[in-house]
């Protein structure tokens, strides 16, 4: 069995039926660091290449079993990604040329060698040879994920057919009512609760955080339908996800493979697909797929930055966060100011910790969105730059001229802080 070479040093073997040409090469060679094989003979060589791994092969071109040209070819089937030098005294360049084009050697070089250029010439032969580990390593690595995915994927179309089997057959049985839209939610909570319990326990939370934040009245009557709506379907996609991984990335995250954290970071894409059985509107689906988004820009499964990333999955997002912190609810809300304007929407934070009882406010003071503020009011609060800069003293009187410098500053920079105001 050919060993490894990926843990030991760059190993050359030289080949080279002059003994002085071969000692002298591998002298100078191992001066350089390098760990060196030599072998007096192309047969000595093709055996030394089925016992062992090497970074660079260096072979004459001019040997009486076979030509140093012949050697490299039959050496590359045995060792495909080691880097082939040819190194002679008379070579004609088209050969040599055609030789480095077919791909059987890398470089070549001439008798008598300049010790600079050789050494230049092993750096960059060896240098190759890594990135040719290190692509197969990766094609490979994308291989395996695309298989394992492919049978996750087959796994959820299974899920889907089954659920959607589930859907005619209940229509079917209830052909003579009228289904409403509570019934179908109700359904697929009891799903995802039967699938795994905490999922549902999750649900049940974010659904109540997420109706109180549809209260307000920065949603219009279809955005409020959206967020509630999605909240009770935003974990949908997780039936498509083995118990055992759930339970890991629940239990012990720093466990999970990368295959398995790629399986999953593709949920909010299944519920989206699965949410169009409940809900006509594809906002519906948009925003689930949303809902693990950031911010900046570091979040899945799209990447999507700011305000690309729907208000209602912004809203959804930090719901969500809030929730599956599993802190209390102080707790919950400084991790989510800690956390406004990178991985949350602070508009969103705010409305959130407005609805939650995040923290205790004294009677006459009241928090209020951006959108919220009107000339007259007072700050109850300072409002700072990210830095700790005062941008707006305590105890300042709103004017349209303030408000629109708050604003403008939140599109620059973003306000992440609570804004609170006197009564």
């Amino acid at each position: 069995m050919v060993e490894s070479a990926e843990s030991l040093p760059a190993r050359i073997l030289v080949v080279d039926d002059d003994r002085d040409i071969l000692d002298a090469l591998s002298e100078q060679l191992e001066w350089a660091g390098y760990e060196v094989v030599r072998c007096a003979t192309p047969r000595e060589g093709l055996t030394a290449l089925e016992a062992r791994s090497f970074t660079v092969i260096i072979s004459d071109q001019n040997m009486p079993e076979m030509t140093g040209l012949e050697f490299l070819a039959r050496a590359q089937k045995l060792q495909p990604n080691s880097s082939r030098i040819l190194i002679t005294g008379i070579l004609a360049l088209d050969t040599a040329v055609s030789a480095i084009n077919q791909g059987d050697i890398f470089r070549f070089l001439a008798k008598p060698w300049v010790r600079a250029e050789l050494l230049a010439t092993m750096e960059n032969a060896v240098q190759r040879f890594r990135l040719v580990e290190i692509n197969d390593k990766l094609r490979k690595a994308t291989l395996d994920l695309n298989r394992q995915l492919a049978g996750a994927n087959s796994e959820l179309r299974a899920k889907v057919s089954e659920l959607t089997e589930q859907k005619t057959a209940l229509d079917a049985a209830h052909e003579a009512l009228e289904e409403n839209f509570e019934h179908s939610l109700g359904l697929c909570y009891r799903i995802v609760n039967t699938f795994y319990p905490l999922l549902g326990k999750r649900t049940k939370a974010v659904v109540e955080l997420c109706r109180r934040m549809s209260e307000s009245a920065v949603f219009n009557a279809e955005e409020k339908h959206v967020l509630v709506t999605s909240a009770w379907l935003h974990d949908i996609g997780l039936v498509g996800v083995k118990r055992e991984i759930l339970h890991k990335l629940f239990s012990y995250p720093q466990g999970c493979t990368e295959a398995e954290l790629a399986m999953f970071h593709q949920h909010p894409i299944y519920g989206q697909t699965l949410a169009a059985f409940v809900d006509r509107l594809t906002a519906v689906g948009v925003t689930i797929r949303a809902h693990h988004e950031r911010y900046d820009g570091k979040g899945y499964p799209d990447g999507l930055v700011g305000e690309a990333i729907p208000w209602t999955g912004r809203c959804l997002g930090v719901a969500v966060a809030f929730v599956e912190s599993g802190l209390n609810k102080e707790a919950a809300g400084e991790y989510l100011l800690k956390h406004s304007g990178t991985a949350f929407d602070p508009e969103a934070v705010r409305l959130c910790l407005r609805v939650a009882g995040a923290s205790t406010l004294p009677a006459q003071v009241r928090e209020l969105l951006i959108d919220e503020l009107r000339p007259g009011m007072r700050l109850a609060r300072g409002i700072f730059s990210p830095g700790g800069l005062l941008l707006i003293a305590d105890g300042q009187e709103l004017t349209p001229t303030i408000i629109a410098k708050i604003k403008n500053y939140n599109l620059l920079a973003h306000v992440t802080q609570q804004l609170l105001v006197y009564s």
